[in-house]
């Protein structure tokens, strides 16, 4: 079993043992001490403090500078302090490669039975390949490693799935190993530990209290990738983005699949290049995605057959490996979410029921802002409810390209200011303006708004965006990008599992947790 490991950065003794308590009240199995953080640490006095009466079985660092770490004084002060925390009954003491034949030979004749030495090596440029993580390997365990511990830095996301292979290789040789890749793009390499055999993972008690860059909250862990039902068997779904850490997805789908029994786990993966991604985790066991900005329409491209509305629309949002023969089939729930969202949202305005037969956006103008993956779903959809579609971005030129293909008219951003020919047009957002952290931003000025019935946003967070906020005060019905957002999640969820979305579930947890 991976054990969840909460590290403690405080300056103080004081706070490390109420830390510790609180590492324990959230689940932790252990505690990392982190003694290179303490200000004025002295080892006597503070290691008798922090091992005497313990809650959790503990790690203990003492991190030089020149590997990360916080100390700046010599390496036998530094020894002398691991020493006594081993001496003290501490389960584990963390010492670097560069000078682990030192310390092995320090405490050769002075090692306890249950004490267990792990050698580390941390890389904060980059990951190597394969073959010199498996060297890296024999080294640590050749130095004298009880656990072997290495941590790299992901410069993209196909850089994790080199270290799984490797913590496999450990495990079919019953090496213990604690692979880590660092930053947020090595945020798999944190949650999926479980599933490839990892040693350990390292959880936070809050923002702010990291020990390397990109750790999870041991809350998260828990509560919203359950990871103690993470097994080798577990399917792996996720968001694949850029931005993506903004991104609620995994609360809903976790939630969902917890719900239904189903043995899966929902990520997120911040994504460079589409196919090398799709390349690097093409094994059966990563089994759908959901892709949104800016991979939509690459999405069309990379998979093996593409629905034909999908393929109608130019965007995929939605991508399901076949369990038969693993290919990629491309999907779109966009625009069923979206279109049913502002149609809805217009017969509530209007008191009208669901079950009306003409779609409330036939004969109207419907202005499109932004001519991605997303823009490309609601001004098919809208054209498909007999909307007169206009497409507005940025550059002129993706405007115009998509209005040609669904027979609409295109416009700049700056014309669209003056736009007016009728009133009681619907306007869509389906860019990011207005996203946080930019939540100043907006794509169209208050004074333009005011000759729209409708404005929808598909930006959910924050839940009302400037713009919203605008064409409210402007006269206008409002739309919430949280309603697409549901509403397409709930397709995703039925094209994964095959099961019906829980709508309940999905809208109760929205009202919760965003």
């Amino acid at each position: 079993m991976t054990l969840l490991c909460v590290p403690l950065v405080s300056k103080t003794v004081e706070q490390m043992v109420a830390d510790m308590a609180a590492a324990k009240a959230c689940g932790a199995d252990l505690v990392e001490f982190r003694l290179d953080h303490l200000s004025n640490f002295d080892p006597r006095r503070d290691l008798h403090l922090l091992l005497g009466d313990r809650l959790l079985p503990a790690l203990v660092t003492y991190r030089p500078n020149w590997e990360g770490g916080e100390y700046e004084g010599d390496d036998k002060q530094r020894f002398q302090a691991l020493c006594l925390a081993m001496e003290l009954g501490a389960e584990y003491v963390d010492v670097e490669l560069k000078v682990a034949e030192d310390f092995v030979r320090l405490i050769s004749e002075k090692k306890p039975e249950n004490f267990k030495l792990i050698i580390s090596s941390h890389n904060y440029q980059s990951t190597p390949s394969s073959e010199e993580l498996s060297s890296l390997v024999a080294r640590i365990q050749a130095a004298g490693a009880d656990i072997v511990k290495i941590a790299t830095t992901a410069v993209d996301i196909v850089d994790v799935a080199r270290m799984f292979q490797v913590i496999v290789h450990c495990q079919e040789y019953q090496v213990p190993m604690i692979g880590l890749v660092m930053g947020e793009k090595g945020l798999i390499s944190r949650l999926l530990c479980p599933k490839y055999g990892g040693y350990l993972t390292f959880g936070t008690l809050g923002a702010g209290k990291e020990s390397a860059p990109g750790q999870p909250t041991i809350s998260d862990l828990l509560n919203v990738y359950n990871i103690r039902q993470i097994g080798t068997d577990t399917k792996v779904f996720g968001i694949i983005g850029k931005p993506v850490g903004h991104s609620k997805s995994p609360i809903l789908h976790n939630a969902a699949f917890k719900s239904a029994g189903l043995n899966a786990v929902y990520v997120s993966f911040l994504v460079d290049v589409l196919a090398d991604f799709l390349n690097a985790y093409s094994s059966a066991d990563f089994a759908g995605f959901s892709c949104t900005i800016p991979h939509k329409e690459a999405a069309v491209r990379c998979c093996d057959e593409v629905d034909p509305i999908a393929k109608s629309i130019g965007a995929v949002n939605t991508i399901v490996k076949r369990p038969t023969d693993g290919k990629l089939i491309g999907y779109n729930t966009d625009y069923v979410g979206a279109i049913s969202a502002i149609e809805d949202g217009i017969r509530g305005s209007k008191g009208v029921g669901k079950d009306e037969t003409v779609s409330p956006l036939a004969g109207k103008v419907f202005v499109v802002i932004g001519a991605g993956g997303a823009g490309k779903a609601l001004a098919y959809g809208a054209k498909e409810k007999g909307a007169k579609v206009v497409i507005a971005n940025r550059t002129y030129e993706r405007a115009r390209e998509l209005a040609n293909l669904i027979g609409g008219h295109a416009l700049t951003l700056a014309e669209l200011e003056n736009f007016h020919p009728e009133d009681g047009m619907i306007l869509a957002n389906t860019t990011s303006i207005g996203m946080q952290p930019n939540v100043d931003e907006t794509p169209l000025r208050k004074q333009a708004l005011g000759v729209y019935a409708v404005v929808f946003d598909a930006v959910y967070t924050p839940k009302v965006t400037r713009l919203l906020r605008e064409a409210e005060e402007s006269g206008a019905t409002v739309v919430g990008g949280l309603e697409m957002f549901i509403r397409q999640a709930m397709g995703q969820f039925e094209l994964f599992t095959n099961l019906a979305a829980p709508e309940n579930l999905f809208r109760e947890i929205v009202k919760k947790h965003i």
